[in-house]
């Protein structure tokens, strides 16, 4: 039988007690492209990893990217780790994911939302964090293996798509607050961090929706649910990819704290280039 995206099968994994009109399955399978991405499906039924992420990217979507200092990815062979904003919350980490993989042909893990583990194809790339419900204990001990192995990560500290906001008197399209996990990681594990700048927005829908649930106090992330549309709403656009010189994770010493080294890497990065509207 071939792989089809089911939103039902989903939201019983999830929420196996809820019970959920058929005109919101409908909403949200238009909202997700379930027929195209089920079509796309059924066009590559045997395409895995980045050949299936090269696929999506430059036929289903027509994007193509371009990559500036590429000469900082790290050519030994020791495992470091790739941290990047997060302005798509999607298309973004399958790009970087596919570029450091062309440039280094080495095992690599990204964190994501566990939600996309129901990609199946890509399913073995990712490494799933805890965003609805909780990971399994496989699922625990499997990344635990991760960073214990010869395995590069790439992550995404704010743990979330970048918002817009309100910055020195400026709009601008940043990521929220960088969250310390990965500087503990670097030194624990003794990993350099190869900070990474990828330039691009979602739409003005997305951030007016963003927008106006924060005002209304509420707290679930609604326009997570248009993140699908939002990939599909980039088809045909270019992205720029920055690639940023390796910090030594012997750089998080004492004289800071693991949250305050987080924001010393995040402002590297956004001193790259900074998005306004």
């Amino acid at each position: 039988m071939p792989l089809q995206f089911d939103i039902r099968a989903i939201l019983k994994a999830k929420a196996p007690k809820a019970h959920v009109p058929n005109f919101i399955i409908r909403y949200l399978e238009r909202i997700v492209h379930v027929k195209q991405m089920n079509a796309f499906l059924r066009k590559y039924p045997n395409l895995k990893g980045y050949e299936f992420i090269d696929r999506v990217i430059h036929e289903e979507l027509g994007c193509s990217a371009s990559i500036e200092g590429i000469e900082n990815i790290p050519t030994e062979d020791k495992p470091v780790i790739f941290v990047s904003n997060h302005p798509l919350g999607g298309l973004d980490g399958m790009i970087i994911a596919k570029m450091i993989h062309e440039s280094r042909p080495r095992p690599l893990k990204v964190i994501v939302n566990e939600l996309l583990m129901f990609m199946e194809p890509i399913a073995d790339l990712w490494a799933p964090v805890n965003k609805v419900g909780r990971l399994s204990r496989e699922q625990v001990e499997a990344q635990q293996r991760m960073w214990e192995a010869k395995t590069d990560v790439l992550t995404f500290p704010a743990g979330a798509c970048s918002r817009l906001q309100r910055i020195d008197g400026k709009w601008q399209i940043r990521d929220l607050e960088w969250q310390k996990n990965f500087i503990q990681r670097a030194k624990e594990y003794q990993r350099d961090i190869v900070p990474i700048y990828f330039e691009g927005h979602n739409s003005r829908f997305f951030y007016a929706l963003a927008y106006i649930r924060k005002l209304l106090h509420i707290k679930l992330n609604i326009e997570m649910l248009y993140l699908v549309d939002e990939m599909y709403g980039a088809h045909g656009k270019h992205f720029k990819v920055h690639v940023l010189p390796p910090i030594p994770y012997s750089t998080f010493d004492n004289s800071k704290t693991p949250k305050q080294w987080a924001e010393y890497v995040k402002s590297i990065v956004y001193a790259t280039n900074n998005t306004t509207c």
